[in-house]
């Protein structure tokens, strides 16, 4: 297993960056500071080779490198499975969500949408980088806190500094302001 180094935060597993690991400009899962190839994760290839768990299904102990391909072909796994799906979509279809739209935008220059935020970012720098029209930010607009009245002076600008990492990575929207700062000062005593 190869791991790939952020130079602010730590290593992670490539396998669990591969969202991140875009081909033009690989960028960290946490800081979105840019990525460098590493060095494989022996330690760590050891632990998953000589760490035993059980399946679900069938109650037998495999080590993690070979649980996956167990589950896999286990019928009793399929069924510990499916019968989650069923109690989720069950419990999901009696109350809808009306969640908003935090992935895809519009580009509030022109007719073009569908951009999630590094493409709405590029779009607007490279299609309308002179437009100097008042317009209020789609992904700003999105949030729990944002206002959709809102009219940045100077969009560019705005996008460019405040939309250089994804909200998703830092923010639980299910949680409120207060009940975020508490797990924040939580964690801060556990780090120290």
């Amino acid at each position: 297993m190869t791991q790939v180094l952020c130079v602010s935060c730590s290593s992670f597993c490539s396998a669990c960056l591969q969202e991140c690991l875009k081909p033009k400009k690989p960028v960290c899962g946490v800081c979105r500071s840019a990525l460098a190839p590493g060095v494989r994760a022996a330690e760590l290839e050891r632990q998953i080779e000589s760490t035993e768990t059980s399946c679900h299904g069938c109650r037998k102990n495999f080590f993690l490198s070979k649980i996956r391909a167990h589950v896999a072909t286990c019928s009793k796994y399929q069924n510990y499975i499916m019968e989650g799906v069923k109690a989720t979509t069950k419990d999901a279809s009696l109350q809808p969500r009306n969640v908003p739209n935090r992935y895809t935008f519009p580009c509030p220059y022109c007719p073009e949408k569908n951009f999630d935020q590094e493409g709405l970012v590029e779009h607007c720098k490279l299609s309308h980088s002179t437009d100097t029209k008042s317009v209020v930010c789609p992904i700003c607009a999105s949030m729990p806190w944002g206002d959709p009245n809102y009219r940045s002076a100077n969009f560019i600008e705005h996008i460019q500094r405040r939309h250089q990492f994804s909200y998703d990575t830092f923010v639980d929207y299910d949680v409120d302001e207060e009940d975020m700062m508490n797990q924040v000062l939580q964690r801060s005593i556990i780090d120290q």
